[in-house]
């Protein structure tokens, strides 16, 4: 099974700290590994500038040649001839004349800001701290697209490297690529040993290595690589895993915040998985885990009684799904056809919101709470680790119902599968394996039979052989009291148990009306 963190295309446990996403880019990065610029690298900064309407202002600081006058149309020739509507060159030794407001007003109404190559070290000496800095990210902020090539490049993280063979020299950065240490040259240079070196060091960072005439296209979350070469992922060692290189080709595509808190998982103190999760037993309260595909009548009925009956209140969770959201999800109107009365939609995707006690006031009441389909990672990104997750743990540990669908099922566990945000075929998907936890011990997946989901468990569990495995087929839930899971509605449930040796199924079938002891790990006969 592949390593999740590796690039794609296609409660909180008490002793691990949250890893809330680092902030999506506020405007676009191109970052050039240096050598011969392709054309369809310098177009696309070109267009992410707004094309013809681009306003271009780019630094040469790096270079030495930069303070000869005779060489600035140097800088700017090649910007030219795409017919920008202005290419302005900025340049300075002088840091009192960076940090004067007046220096930096081209970058007022620009909307692309480019390093030149040279040395990186050049750059932040003059410009970092400085008004003009504050200039720089200004125009990031409010949407333009920021680039470099070489030195140019390395200057847009924070740390970066300065220099060195074998082991990085580190210095400050302007800091556009959160979470990310770029080193360029890569491959042509033989610099997998430095930027390794640097990565060890630094654990909770992401290394991105990138060959001359190759670009790393930043927007939002998602990475693209264009141009000739590749690029190299460089992670440390952590949570159970060695140091890891990638190499990715042009068109590949990954997303920084699952790398991001890969990382940060790997340096963590107490990463996750732990080595021995809890038992899965929920000590108050009820969990009702659907497999997706539907939900019939006496699963909808069931949970509405476990929450305290027909006018109980409760509260439903859409984030899983992709904006824009209606006015009422269908799970909401299921649970209003069942005979719920009370019935309330709670969502937001800004983290600081989800912090904020009025936002999830209706949970100080609520007895029950259901998580809606489509994606897990959206709980995770909106949730995890703030006041509202406590939130819903505090509804389980006054007696109340906790419920969910696909994605609300997995959600639920405290292994989360499938939680890639690029795709949902991978497993394990480091950054993004932790769920809510309501369910501890044990791994949750759904659609589970029916879309022949068997031997993607069997991988997990080889891969995590400490949880329990839970695969629940569509139109199938497992209620959960105490230590005990009964299997309600149209179909089955597959219980993947290492410490049994099992040939072909290498799990144990508990069918509708049937029970299964989860602390034992045995069907109840």
């Amino acid at each position: 099974m592949r390593r999740a963190w590796l690039l794609l295309v296609l409660a909180v446990p008490a002793a691990a700290a949250p890893l809330p996403p680092p902030a999506p880019l506020p405007g676009p990065l191109v970052i050039v590994g240096g050598g011969k610029m392709p054309d369809d690298i310098r177009k696309a900064f070109f267009d992410l500038a707004g094309g013809n309407t681009a306003r271009i202002v780019v630094v040469p600081t790096a270079s030495e040649s930069a303070d000869d006058a005779t060489k600035a149309d140097g800088f700017l020739s090649e910007w030219k001839k795409l017919n920008p509507m202005s290419v302005v060159l900025l340049h300075t030794r002088d840091r009192k004349t960076a940090d004067e407001h007046l220096f930096g007003g081209p970058l007022a109404d620009a909307t692309g800001l480019w390093f030149s190559g040279g040395d990186q070290s050049k750059i932040a000496a003059v410009y970092r701290g400085t008004e003009t800095a504050k200039a720089f990210r200004a125009m990031h902020a409010r949407g333009g697209v920021v680039g470099g090539t070489s030195a140019g490049a390395a200057i847009l993280s924070d740390p970066m490297i300065t220099g060195g063979k074998d082991k990085a020299e580190v210095g400050p950065g302007l800091g556009f690529f959160p979470g990310f240490v770029v080193d360029q040259h890569f491959t042509q240079r033989k610099r997998l040993t430095r930027l390794q070196g640097m990565i060890a060091e630094h654990p909770a960072l992401v290394g991105l290595g990138i060959d001359e005439s190759t670009a790393v296209v930043a927007r939002g979350r998602t990475f693209r690589v264009i141009g000739e070469g590749s690029v190299s992922v460089v992670m440390a060692k952590g949570a159970g895993h060695p140091a890891a290189v990638q190499v990715a080709k042009v068109g590949d595509i990954f997303d920084a915040a699952q790398l991001h808190r890969a990382a940060v998982n790997r340096a963590a103190a107490e990463p996750f998985p732990p080595a021995k999760p809890r038992d899965p037993v929920v000590a108050k309260g009820a969990l009702v885990i659907v497999g997706g595909g539907g939900a019939g009548p006496e699963i909808w009925k069931r949970f509405i009684e476990l929450a305290g009956g027909p006018d109980a209140p409760l509260v439903v969770i859409p984030t899983a799904l992709e904006d824009p959201l209606p006015a009422e999800i269908g799970e909401t109107k299921a649970l209003k056809k069942f005979g719920a009365t009370a019935v309330t939609q709670l969502h937001t995707r800004d983290r600081k919101v989800a912090d904020d006690p009025t936002f999830s006031e209706a949970l100080v009441k609520a007895k029950g709470v259901w998580f809606s389909g489509g994606r897990q990672w959206k709980f995770v990104d909106a949730y995890e680790g703030t006041l509202t997750e406590k939130r819903f743990h505090d509804v389980l540990a006054r007696g109340g119902a906790i419920g969910g669908s696909s994605a609300g099922a997995s959600i639920q566990s405290e292994y989360m599968p499938r939680g890639h945000p690029l795709g949902n075929t991978v497993m394990a998907a480091e950054g993004y394996e932790r769920g809510f936890a309501f369910l501890p011990g044990c791994a949750v997946d759904q659609h589970f039979f029916k879309r022949n989901r068997t031997a993607d468990m069997t991988g997990l569990m080889r891969e995590y052989p400490q949880y329990l495995g839970v695969g629940i087929d569509e139109g199938t839930a497992v209620v959960v009291r105490g230590g005990r899971a009964d299997v309600i509605g149209a179909s089955k449930v597959g219980f993947y148990d290492t410490r049994r040796k099992r040939a072909d199924p290498d799990y144990e079938e508990v069918r509708a009306g049937e029970s299964y002891d989860l602390v034992r790990r045995t069907k109840v006969e």
